[in-house]
């Protein structure tokens, strides 16, 4: 038996696309812009440094367990009822960060708006679902690349706002717009009718949550435990164990959370490894640059510039990453986003090596950064088509939800290792202790790296253009000139 699909939203196709956009670049921000404010979170909340760390890991670990999650729920149940609720909750942990300055409340708050990021994936899915074929890569390619312009936005946004009002400002400022987002979304996105079938796989999901948890704090908390803590390792091992008792569950339930035997697919695969890779090699970026150019004089190498100036190093790679993502889609369209994304990694690793010789200018700091964030745009905007390549269009959000999940898995990678290498490569300078040059320019190298061995994978991916597999909305719509209800599957 099949049942009506949800009522269709008006037919703005141009308008759905700003508006998901604009809700990707939004969770985006939320991701960094707690950053500036973490050395002054002890003094104004009286948190320990080590709790106020958390402000910041607690949404890498929810983000990272929803994404998936939420992708697979919207594959099931409506990918816009999905969105719209998990920009509701975007507003909600917003409202706890701005009501309080207990650090249980802030980092609850910031667990929730971790949650949120499930928005990208799901938007990518709906484009895929609505558009016609001819524009889902330009549109995906812009969707995708809001991660990337959200981290690049938010620590200026963030330095801004803390230099210049007082601090609970900017998470109300961000329930608002998290407002706004879920009117424009109920106004001009419509509900995908396009449904997979079976039941929400609990089992899966609760697995798949332990595994990420456990390998998360591990990774991001073993610097301050030790690494070879009896935590740090207890928490690798339980991930170990706990992935290989969920993947041979996965392969037995009918209805998986994750459909290992398509994601085992070399085409899958070796786009989730190279996303991995991707998301480290950027991270390393955003995580250094304000950093570097705040380090007094005194090291001989640092700018001493203040927050504001620090936060806007990264502005001009925001911009670029919101021009280059058509530019992207192009470049897949012609000659496949396998080129595209082999031409992301090279850039990257260029950008890196320009990084590397040019610590000591503001401008060319500036000028490296902007490259680094060039190549990132186009590999965002290229890892979605790649994904969608090789999966079936009932599986998009999962699939998109998964690769996004190893993004953010190499940026938590990044994290540990930045912060290894800048503590323990570290001078007396003015009377502190601070990381060398060399420590600065070893990271360089290694996110160089990351990047080559991402362009070593993407070579290994089968190559041909992007086959979209655009929803049967989108053709419908071509066909008809009006959007048309479409059965949902049975079993849904």
């Amino acid at each position: 038996m099949t049942a009506p699909a949800p009522a269709a939203a008006p037919d703005h196709p141009r308008f759905a696309v700003g508006v998901l956009a604009f809700c990707g670049v939004v969770v985006a921000i939320m991701q960094t812009i707690v950053v500036p404010l973490l050395p002054h979170i002890p003094e104004l909340t009286g948190a320990t440094p080590a709790a106020a760390s958390w402000l910041v890991t607690v949404t890498l670990l929810t983000g990272a367990v929803f994404t998936p999650v939420l992708g697979r729920v919207g594959d099931m149940y409506g990918k816009r009822r999905v969105l719209v609720a998990s920009l509701g909750v975007l507003v909600v942990g917003s409202v706890l960060c701005a009501i309080s300055s207990h650090i249980g409340v802030l980092i609850a708050g910031r667990a929730l708006q971790g949650a949120a990021i499930a928005v990208v994936p799901l938007g990518i899915s709906i484009l895929r679902d609505e558009l016609p074929p001819e524009r889902v890569l330009s549109a995906v390619a812009l969707m995708s690349s809001t991660l990337g312009i959200g981290a690049a936005v938010g620590l200026p946004v963030a330095a801004v706002v803390i230099e210049n009002f007082e601090w609970h400002t900017m998470f109300w400022v961000s329930g608002a717009i998290g407002l706004l987002d879920v009117a424009l979304v109920l106004r001009f996105v419509p509900e995908s009718p396009l449904r997979s079938r079976g039941r929400f796989d609990v089992l899966g999901a609760l697995g798949l949550t332990a595994a990420l948890v456990c390998l998360l704090l591990a990774v991001t908390q073993g610097g301050g435990w030790g690494w070879t803590s009896a935590r740090t390792l207890g928490l690798l091992s339980a991930a170990v164990v706990i992935a290989l008792v969920w993947g041979a569950y996965e392969l037995r339930v009918r209805s998986p959370m994750v459909d290992l035997r398509v994601s085992a697919r070399s085409a899958v695969l070796l786009t989730n490894i190279a996303a991995l890779l991707i998301g480290f090699a950027f991270y390393a970026n955003s995580l250094v640059t304000a950093q570097m150019v705040q380090e007094p004089k005194a090291t001989g190498y640092g700018l001493g510039a203040s927050l504001v100036v620090s936060g806007l190093c990264l502005l001009p790679g925001g911009v670029t990453m919101v021009a280059l993502s058509p530019v992207s889609a192009r470049i897949s369209a012609k000659h496949g986003p396998r080129t595209s994304l082999a031409l992301a990694a090279g850039i990257i690793a260029v950008g890196y090596v320009v990084r590397y010789f040019t610590s000591h200018s503001l401008w060319l700091i500036i000028a490296g950064a902007t490259v680094v964030a060039a190549g990132t745009a186009i590999a965002y905007s290229a890892l979605p088509a790649l994904v969608m390549r090789g999966v079936p269009v009932s599986e998009t959000g999962a699939a998109n939800g998964l690769n996004t999940l190893m993004r953010s898995v190499g940026q938590a990678f990044c994290s540990a290792t930045v912060a290894a290498v800048l503590a323990n490569m570290t001078f007396l300078a003015a009377g502190r202790e601070a990381p060398t040059l060399g420590a600065y320019q070893l990271v360089f190298l290694i996110a160089a790296g990351a990047a080559l061995l991402a362009l070593g994978v993407t070579l290994c991916l089968p190559g041909g253009r992007a086959d979209t597999g655009a929803g049967t909305v989108g053709r419908k719509r071509r066909s008809s000139g009006r959007t048309r209800a479409v059965p949902i599957q049975e079993g849904a």
